[in-house]
């Protein structure tokens, strides 16, 4: 415990956050090599402040991945966001419940333990421009023939704040842009459907509303329904002209079970007329990917190794995660970390002091069993997965 919040107060020291994401290959990458004897590290710059460091022991078969990138400190913070500070049963500290108290635990579970083990740290996924898990699934495709290669990694745990549970399942995400047109013109005239962009956009966002409503019953690995958002409407001069102009901008987050490309699809058939723009500017699959069947296989081959690692099985979140990629790129993944999804993103975010020292004890009980997945998980559950 005691060097997982040294290693804590260290990482929180540093600023990461993400907007303006000001970072290289120095800072914490520089202290996380440094800390890290024994291992091979590289680091790739990936541009725009987005910077990995894959360390790897030994020939392990898991890979643990966490971001170290945190959101910009809010005005309601009561003390230095950078300075970790232990009150209570807990540590308060920009990103010491997403994700830096699993960095940390990390560091110091390989510092305990002669184990072979692999980190994937990255600096990206706070502002929806990921870069990082992409560069690593472009260098290490997950292939079934594993003599092909080293490392050979068949299954991934990314950290992010899951109460020290196994997730499973999670949604995927999708944000959307819409435009529409009208002609202008005084608003006391009769209207037809086209007239007000505005009037398209309400229109459009009744048939949504509705068509969410309808699959509120639909169900995948204990989640439920369709999350749809409408953020934001814009256009329109005044209430005696006819809006010639609207923009709209919505999101969901559909179940594994949900095929995106049709839901996209349906959405933008409820414009009537077409809309002139409709963008998905920000799109993250579900965990776990494929169809039904295939998701349904995954989320097993998921569970055999929660099981087989002694980690207790969660929920599924509504929130979306990195491992959604790692999932479609063919490798059992599950969501695992210390903290609450309710303590992340707030001002004096904090994480258990509790939750720390179990989520640590329980990453150097990996590491001592040499960071083994589940190697022989190549046939049911990923068989479909390689092209």
């Amino acid at each position: 415990m005691a060097s997982t919040l040294s290693h804590l107060r260290a990482l929180v020291a540093f600023d990461t956050r993400n907007p303006p994401r000001a970072i290289d290959e120095g800072g914490i990458f520089a202290y996380l090599r440094d800390q890290l004897a024994g291992f091979e590290c590289t680091t790739t710059d990936h541009g725009a402040g987005a910077v990995s460091l894959l360390a790897i022991r030994g020939k392990p078969t898991l890979l643990f991945n966490v971001h170290l990138d945190t959101v910009p400190d809010s005005p309601h913070w009561s003390a230095s966001p950078f300075e970790l500070r232990v009150d209570g049963d807990r540590a308060v500290g920009l990103g010491a419940c997403d994700i830096k108290g699993a960095a940390a635990a990390f560091v110091a579970a390989a510092n305990a333990t002669q184990g072979d083990c692999a980190f994937l740290f990255t600096s990206d996924e706070e502002a929806n421009d990921a870069r990082c898990i992409a560069g690593f699934l472009s260098a290490f495709p997950r292939i079934a023939n594993r003599e092909s290669r080293i490392p050979a990694f068949d299954s991934v745990i990314v950290a992010e704040p899951t109460r020290c549970e196994a997730v499973l399942a999670h949604r995927g995400i999708s944000s959307v842009l819409m435009r529409f047109a009208g002609r202008a013109g005084h608003a006391s005239g009769e209207q037809s459907v086209a007239d007000s962009a505005l009037h398209q956009a309400v229109r459009w966002s009744a048939r949504a509303l509705d068509h969410v409503d309808s699959l509120a019953r639909t169900r995948f690995g204990g989640l439920t329904g369709l999350r749809f958002n409408i953020g934001r409407i814009e256009g329109g001069i005044k209430a005696n002209v006819i809006a010639p102009t609207a923009e709209l901008r919505f999101g969901f987050r559909p179940l594994p079970s949900m095929d995106n490309g049709e839901l996209l699809a349906t959405f933008r058939s409820f414009a009537e007329p077409a809309a002139v723009e409709f963008t998905e500017t920000f799109h993250g699959g579900s965990l776990p990917s494929g169809d039904v069947a295939e998701a349904e296989a995954r989320r097993l081959a998921a569970r055999d190794l929660a099981d087989a690692l002694d980690i207790p099985i969660g929920n599924a979140v509504d929130f979306w995660t990195e491992a959604a990629l790692f999932s479609q790129a063919g490798y059992t993944t599950l969501v695992y970390g210390p903290g609450d999804i309710a303590q992340a993103h707030t001002a004096d975010e904090w994480v258990a002091l509790e939750q720390l020292q179990r989520y640590a004890e329980s990453i150097r009980g990996i590491v001592e069993q040499g960071g083994r997945g589940l190697p022989l998980l190549d046939s049911r559950a990923q068989e479909g997965t390689h092209e």
